[in-house]
């Protein structure tokens, strides 16, 4: 059995927070690639990983979100995807090896496309699009596959398909976004979700992103009591919600906060409590001390 389902069997694990954000603080432009910073900055995602794992995050996460061939195809970078995705996760994976106890996630989010028939992805070509990706992270080291801010169940299976083939026994991890009346903006219900999922062989399943840590609390309930024997549950709320300062958006969401909604979920019965947008080490440490 994987170490992170042994270690999720003992306690209740804090995962880490924003990389956009925290990024966006050490100089990224809108519009620029993160994935780049991977070679051309290497340090600067290093010490950003490095926060959060000294702040008690047991999972840290890749800076590759966007780093499938579309999304990196809006920047030039396609050709790069291997070497972008791989580098990723051995900055990760060095991390992690310096702290006890912390797992590397390869991080692919959103492929930009539709499934048909309202876009052009099939199941096939979607689960090419993830296994060039997935099998970039697993050569950099990666611990788990992180499939996340997810919509759409049909993209989801894509994903999962490409890493039960590309790393077989590998733990998959999704988070979906329930953003819209406690729903995806496909219309997928927590529930569904999880029950869906869980017949995929997914065993941590859980929520990220949304509308703050009020929402997340009534999609966390739904996802625990509709999960079947031997799934964990993930939750990462955003920091708060984003409020425009100037000519920025600053989220709303305290430390302390954030502290309380990660004790509500230990108590929910949610095995990973972590954080998004908005986040930062400061979050993370006062997260994993509330769930300690």
């Amino acid at each position: 059995m994987s170490a992170i389902y042994e270690a999720l069997e003992k306690a209740t694990l804090a995962s880490d927070g924003a990389m956009g954000t925290m990024l966006q603080d050490r100089g990224l432009t809108d519009g620029g690639a993160p994935e780049l910073w991977n070679v051309e900055r290497p340090e600067e995602i290093e010490a950003v990983l490095e926060a959060y794992a000294a702040a008690g995050a047991n999972f840290i996460t890749t800076n590759t979100f966007g780093g499938t061939a579309g999304r990196l195809a809006m920047h030039g970078l396609e050709d790069r995807l291997a070497e972008l995705n791989k580098a990723g996760a051995a900055i990760a994976r060095k991390v992690a090896d310096r702290h006890a106890g912390c797992f590397v996630m390869g991080d692919i989010g959103p492929s930009g496309e539709l499934m048909e028939p309202m876009g052009t992805l099939t199941p096939e070509s979607g689960k090419a699009l993830f296994a060039a990706q997935i099998s970039a992270l697993v050569a950099g080291g990666v611990d788990a596959i992180l499939i996340e801010t997810m919509s759409d169940l049909g993209e989801v299976e894509a994903a999962v398909t490409a890493a039960q083939e590309v790393a077989p026994g590998m733990p998959i991890i999704v988070t979906m976004s329930f953003d819209t009346n406690l729903r995806t903006m496909m219309g997928v219900k927590p529930a569904m979700a999880v029950k869906q999922l869980a017949a995929l062989g997914v065993r941590i399943i859980g929520a990220n992103c949304g509308r703050g840590t009020d929402e997340m609390s009534q999609i966390a309930k739904e996802l625990v009591e509709a999960r079947p024997e031997g799934v964990f549950i993930i939750t990462q709320s955003n920091a708060g919600l984003p409020k425009l300062q100037g000519d920025v958006f600053i989220y709303d969401g305290t430390p302390e906060e954030m502290a309380r909604y990660a004790k509500e979920m230990k108590d929910l019965g949610v095995n990973i409590v972590g954080s998004c947008c908005g986040s930062s080490p400061a979050h993370t440490k006062l997260i994993s001390a509330a769930i300690a």
